[in-house]
Formats: C-alpha cells, sequence, structure tokens
C-alpha cells in the first residue's frame, strides 16, 4: 500500500473498527505491565470514556515535567495526555496530535472534566489533528517542547525516517524523546510488514532494534538508552502463522538531544550523585536499565551519563563532579553499583548505552 492509503486504513482500523482495547487481535497495542505508584496514581483522576480507548504498549511517562511543555504523538483518545497534564501542573502545557478524528473528539469532549478533575482553572491541554510525520502542520514551531513522549505509535508510521526528523525539530536542546514501542528481533519480510491487519496491529511496521538505534543516532539522537522492555504474546492463531518465528518486544526507549555526546562511553573521570526528590523515586532513580542512582551516593559515570544528568531537566536533581578537560580512555560501561544492587527492583531487558 502507499503511504497515504496505509495511514488511511490505521486511522480507519482505530476509529472505526476497534470500539475499545477488547477489539484488538494480539496484546502489541496493550502490552503494558503495571505502571510505577505515581503514573497510577495520575491514571485514577482520567476519565473512563478515555481510558477505555487505550491503545499503547508501555508507560512513556518520565520524571521531572512540572512546569514543561510535552509533545504526545500519537495521543489518541488522550489517556497519556491527561495522565502528563497532572505531572506537569497548572503552569505546564500537553499537546497531543492525532490523525483520527473520532479519537480527539473523545480527548476534546473530555478536555473540561479533566481540568476540573485536576482542580486546574483553566485546561493545560491542547490537541491537534495531524500527522506525526509533519508536525508543522499542527503548529507545532522549532525548539518548543520540552519532551516528546510516544506510546506505540512511531511503529504505525510509514515514515519513521520523517518522524524523527519532525521530533529533533521540535525539541528544544537538552530535550527528550521518550517512547515506547512495539520492536521485532529481525528486519521483517514483505508479506509481514504489508500486511494490513498486522500492520493495524503494531506489528508489521514494528523495526528491527538495530535498525532503529543506527536511525536515531543518524538522526542526531547519538546514544539511545533502553530503559526497560517486555516481551509481546500474539494470541491469535492465524496471526502467530503469519509471523512466523519473528518475535516482538514492547521497549522503553529515552533518546535525548545533545550535542557534543560521544559514539561511545568515554571515560573523563566524573561523579554523578543523586539528590533526590523525582517523582516516585525519592530515594532511587533508574536513568535506565543499568543506570541506578541511589540518593546521596556517588557513581561513576561516563561522559554521556554525565551530560544527559546534567545538561537536562535533571540537572536540579544531579550533582556532577569531574568534566572533559581529561580524558582516561574507554569507559568500562555496566551496571552503576546501585544498579546491581537493586536489580530484582526492576525487570528490564538489558541492553547498554553503547
Amino acid at each position: 500500500m502507499k503511504h497515504d492509503e496505509l495511514q488511511s486504513f490505521v486511522s480507519d482500523y482505530y476509529g472505526r473498527l476497534l470500539a475499545s482495547t477488547a477489539d484488538l487481535k494480539t496484546n502489541a497495542c496493550c502490552a503494558s505491565g503495571a505502571p510505577a505508584a505515581f503514573i497510577a496514581d495520575a491514571l485514577a483522576h482520567v476519565h473512563p470514556d478515555v481510558s477505555d480507548r487505550f491503545y499503547g504498549c508501555g508507560f512513556p511517562i518520565p520524571q521531572a515535567l512540572s512546569g514543561r511543555t510535552v509533545l504526545d504523538l500519537g495521543c489518541g483518545t488522550g489517556r497519556d495526555v491527561y495522565v502528563l497534564a497532572q505531572l506537569v501542573g497548572p503552569d505546564g502545557h500537553v499537546i497531543g496530535v492525532d490523525m483520527t478524528p473520532s479519537q480527539l473528539e473523545v480527548a476534546r469532549r473530555t478536555e473540561q472534566w479533566h481540568a476540573d478533575r485536576f482542580r486546574y482553572t483553566k485546561p493545560n491541554t491542547t490537541f491537534h489533528q495531524g500527522y506525526i510525520e509533519d508536525l508543522r502542520t499542527a503548529g507545532i514551531e522549532d525548539g518548543s517542547v520540552d519532551v516528546v513522549v510516544s506510546n506505540c505509535v512511531v511503529n504505525l508510521s510509514p515514515r519513521k525516517d520523517l518522524v524523527l526528523d519532525e521530533i529533533s525539530r521540535v525539541l528544544r536542546p537538552g530535550g527528550e524523546l521518550y517512547l515506547s514501542d512495539v520492536f521485532a528481533d529481525r528486519r521483517l519480510p514483505p508479506e509481514v510488514s504489508t500486511d494490513t491487519v498486522l500492520y493495524a496491529e503494531c506489528l508489521g511496521g514494528a523495526l528491527y532494534q538495530g535498525d532503529f538505534v543506527s536511525l536515531a543516532r543518524r538522526k542526531g539522537f547519538l546514544d539511545p538508552r533502553m530503559v526497560e522492555s517486555s516481551p509481546i504474546t500474539i494470541n491469535n492463531s492465524e496471526l502467530a502463522a503469519k509471523v512466523g518465528t519473528a518475535r516482538f518486544t514492547s521497549v522503553t526507549y529515552r533518546l535525548f538531544k545533545l550535542d557534543g555526546l560521544d559514539d561511545q562511553c568515554e571515560d573523563y573521570g566524573q561523579l554523578a550523585t543523586y539528590k533526590g526528590g523525582l517523582e516516585g523515586a525519592d530515594t532511587l532513580f533508574w536513568l535506565d536499565d543499568h543506570h541506578a542512582f541511589e540518593r546521596g551516593r556517588p557513581e561513576r559515570v561516563c561522559g554521556n551519563t554525565a551530560a544527559m544528568l546534567s545538561q537536562t531537566r535533571f540537572s536540579a536533581s544531579f550533582d556532577i563532579s569531574g568534566d572533559r578537560g581529561r580524558h582516561y580512555g574507554l569507559y568500562p560501561c555496566g551496571p552503576t553499583l546501585a544498579a546491581a544492587q537493586y536489580a530484582n527492583q526492576k525487570a528490564t531487558g538489558g541492553g547498554a548505552c553503547c
């Protein structure tokens, strides 16, 4: 199918054919697991009409959002938008973009209900109909967003390269892309990647993880970090037969827009000490699946990790000692001491920062 035909099919699939998450043929678009406590608390204040038509594969809801501008790509009925609206507070703003009018109708219809529920004097949310490959048409200006989130949507785009171009354009320096999506353990054959139902069910458009990391680096996100992962099950014998031996995983990544990151982990003798205070992480903060920071405990870090903690919105929560004035060679990238000690507190799928 052509790109516009594929987009039209996906929009119709989510706008007309699916009445709720129960109508999905796999758990790829709802393989969420259990949310962190601070996210669960916010979910309790989301309107049921919004939650009932949610299609996502994770909880791409990062911390340190108070007063920030956040953009949700493929927001659907707005579940994550309304969770984020509580975290940014009345002085922050959340923008939702989606291509499906019927889903946006639900989001807009409940906008004032949510503002009243959050005890805000006015909504701190805005919804636009548009395509994530062309955010200019939705009025999203260059360098106007602190954080971009996406929940099981990038896989649905036929031009993922354009999506990352647009994300890079709208992010401010030091901004972050935090996304959960479906990834494959191999490059999918055409009979899988072009099957319309598999595509709409978030499987056909799944990227091979290696290709995603390469694409992200080409678009300026030089050090993608895996946060967590979980396997996807296909509880439909017909679709399982179509995908064959390919395996799919729901993965959450964070990618920072930072200049000067190294291509690999380099040692500059730097230390990072977490000062506490982040939502749901007062004593232990996980940057990614192998970088955990216990409050008050200095940890050796590579230059890239130091930059992610000192040149982003996390800077207020960390003390960084040392700079890049002296280089000591390749950094032996592995779990921080806290990550090794508290590994049982975070179920993740491995990975490395380089």
